[in-house]
């Protein structure tokens, strides 16, 4: 599975935690069945949910005239797996976290998500 993917399905998998009170193991044998598990899908799926707190902080210190309560359950999902990798994934370029975000925001949300998701996560790097 490329990283790609695996950033989408993490999504997927976390958009499921974030409806209904499963364990993040359970959620992703559950989600991809008989599937072989990637391990970049798993260090994202509990690096988020490990480390919620401090990605929902980062998240709310930087939108502007929101709260995290009142932001969609798809953007807040994908600012969570992007400032995930920003702030624990040295190894990955930001720009290339930032882009996947856009682009799972653009297909996952409404019209406006990408924006929406550029401009937190372009706060969050400044």
């Amino acid at each position: 599975m490329n990283r790609h993917t695996a950033r989408e399905k993490a999504f997927q998998i976390l958009f499921q935690l974030d409806m209904n009170d499963f364990e993040p193991k359970q959620a992703m044998n559950d989600f991809l069945e008989a599937e072989e598990h990637d391990m970049f899908l798993t260090l994202l799926v509990e690096g988020v949910t490990t480390n919620k707190l401090e990605v929902d902080r980062i998240i709310s210190d930087n939108l502007a005239n929101w709260s995290l309560q009142r932001l969609a359950s798809v953007e807040k999902t994908i600012l969570r797996v992007a400032t995930y990798e920003i702030h624990y994934m040295e190894d990955i370029p930001t720009n290339v976290s930032i882009n996947e975000a856009i682009e799972l925001g653009n297909r996952y949300g409404d019209e406006k998500s990408g924006k929406f998701i550029n401009g937190v996560l372009s706060k969050i790097i400044a």
